[in-house]
């Protein structure tokens, strides 16, 4: 692999000779936010991207970096902003980074047991995830939300561990005076010890 330099285009939100691109539409986010008639109402009115990554993936080799682009649209559904499915590292002690271009977001980062943190991401900013953090991005702002990230080749992504908790232990939603606030999910379902202890088991 030889040494090169890739240009974001922050008002695109794309990496000029990036490798690779997916994009994720309404309809891909299903059972995601708590308001499913208004998820319906939004979706039969279109199947708009919520957001969409390029990135360059030199190979999967330990010790390499992933890198890319992220752009996220503004919304809501319901009183819930947009945000993106969410993971942790399929090898759980694999960190990332992400380092805000332009728009307004979150970074929502729970622990295996059920620890929640919101880390709000702004043009210039940088949020460090911590290995074994589930994460999500959000945008609460009324632009784009443009990141780019960076993490090990052989992280890989496990995107099921917040469906099968029946999504993340707090949902963030407008306050109604221009802000947001984080709330209870009612469907949230705290890990066993087992599951725990298998997140914890994927180590390399």
């Amino acid at each position: 692999m030889e040494p090169l330099c890739l240009q974001v285009d922050v008002a695109k939100g794309t990496l000029a000779g990036g490798s690779g691109r997916y994009e994720k539409r309404l309809s891909d986010l299903g059972g995601i936010y708590a308001d499913r008639q208004a998820f319906e109402a939004m979706l039969a009115e279109g199947d708009p991207v919520v957001y969409a990554v390029e990135d360059l993936k030199p190979n999967t080799h330990p010790g390499d970096m992933i890198f890319g682009v992220t752009r996220m649209r503004p919304g809501k559904i319901g009183a819930e902003f947009f945000v993106t499915r969410g993971h942790i590292h399929a090898t759980g002690n694999r960190p990332e980074i992400y380092y805000g271009e332009s728009g307004t977001g979150l970074m929502q980062l729970e622990s295996p047991a059920g620890e929640s943190r919101l880390i709000e991401i702004r043009p210039r900013s940088v949020c460090y995830v911590p290995p074994f953090w589930i994460h999500r991005s959000i945008n609460i702002g009324h632009d784009d939300l443009v990141m780019t990230f960076a993490y090990p080749a052989d992280s890989g992504q496990d995107y099921d561990i917040i469906a099968r908790a029946g999504g993340m232990k707090q949902r963030v939603i407008d306050n109604g005076q221009g802000g947001w606030t984080a709330i209870d999910n009612p469907t949230y379902r705290p890990r066993t010890a087992a599951e725990i202890e298998r997140v914890w088991s994927t180590a390399a």
